[in-house]
């Protein structure tokens, strides 16, 4: 489906509603914002001011929402006094996400709006977030989701319109890695070490992991830090907020596409065409089924951890532990429009 379609669809989720907007001001946000002020009844942008974003969060947020035109509110709530978040589980993510909806919902209900919306895109659902499953269990819109909109999509609506969002908007927690106690100094040391690397860079996106006391640095171009000199004062700067040990990731850290499918030739059966994609989560396949039904036939197995879906001759295979096969499709393009429908159909194990 082309771009403008996509976009299309959208806009008729968003028409003529009451709309609460869970508002970060990145890049998916941005898009449902703008969309929302042309085509929604009345909206309101939502902003947690949780302690663990990045400096000029709220600002750039604000800024961004006062550039679209549309009603902007901050709500606090300091999650480092909240002892579950600070002991960094594997399901951090639901937590966040089930302590900020939480809010929402109540300044939702004060003031009168039925719905709430997100920005999760179509791409999100390939990669490990545990947190969207509270999308599902609070009924919240996701009309990018909806619209089958990926990633790039966004990017490049947001572009192609010159429209300003901000890059920086990941939790700081994020740098921590999970089971290591997440305190307000590892936090306010990521802040700084980001504050004071993105001024010598003038890079838009950095992080620096807080590896059990060692700083490692990534970036979009990691060449602005290659001097001797400039290597020098890094390591100066971050061991005086008790960093013990600074390393640079090579890596580039550029936007990489994520394919919704990929082609798998079939060994024995040469004239059938088959796609593939393998989730980094497992499937709740008894909490999924029921969703399937509403697309086509249904075969499942919750002992054997398999459903088997067919949608028009074309047949999904979803496996327990995330693979998801899609056979008898026409092309890599019929086979992407299956995936999209049934994306959003899955539960996951968490």
């Amino acid at each position: 489906m082309k771009l403008a379609k996509k976009i299309e669809k959208v806009e008729k989720i968003l028409k003529g509603k009451d709309i609460v907007i869970a508002f970060s001001g990145g890049a998916d946000s941005t898009l449902i914002a703008y969309l929302a002020k042309k085509v929604a009844n009345n909206i309101l942008a939502v902003t947690l001011n949780n302690e663990i974003m990045p400096s000029n969060f709220l600002n750039n947020a604000k800024k961004i929402a006062d550039s679209i035109g549309i009603e902007h509110e901050i709500i606090d709530e300091n999650f480092l006094e909240i002892d579950k978040f600070k002991e960094n589980n594997p399901n951090r993510c639901y937590l966040c996400r089930s302590i900020m909806y939480s809010n929402i919902k109540k300044l939702a209900e004060e003031k009168g709006f039925e719905t709430i919306v997100d920005g999760t895109n179509i791409s999100d659902l390939l990669e490990d977030r545990p947190g969207i499953m509270i999308n599902y269990e609070n009924d919240i819109l996701s009309p990018l989701v909806n619209a089958g909109i990926e990633k790039e999509d966004v990017l490049t609506y947001l572009s192609e319109n010159n429209i300003e969002y901000s890059q920086s908007t990941t939790c700081l927690a994020t740098r921590i890695k999970t089971g290591q106690e997440i305190t307000v100094k590892k936090i306010n040391r990521i802040k700084y070490a980001e504050d004071f690397i993105k001024s010598l860079t003038h890079s838009e996106t950095v992080r620096v992991r807080d590896i059990e006391n060692t700083a490692q640095i990534e970036l979009e171009n990691i060449d602005p830090l290659l001097n001797k000199n400039t290597l020098k004062l890094v390591e100066s700067e971050l061991k005086a907020v008790n960093f013990e040990k600074i390393t640079l990731d090579i890596g580039t850290k550029n936007h990489e596409k994520k394919d919704i499918v990929i082609y798998k030739p079939c060994k024995d059966e040469a004239n059938k065409i088959m796609f593939e994609n393998e989730l980094p989560y497992n499937i709740d396949i008894g909490k999924t089924c029921p969703n399937l039904e509403k697309l086509g036939k249904l075969k499942c197995s919750k002992k054997m951890g398999v459903a088997m879906l067919d949608i028009n001759g074309r047949n999904v295979t979803l496996f327990e532990n995330g693979k998801i096969v899609a056979r008898k499709v026409k092309d890599k393009e019929d086979a992407q429009n299956i995936l999209i429908e049934v994306l959003p159909m899955i539960r996951r194990i968490i």
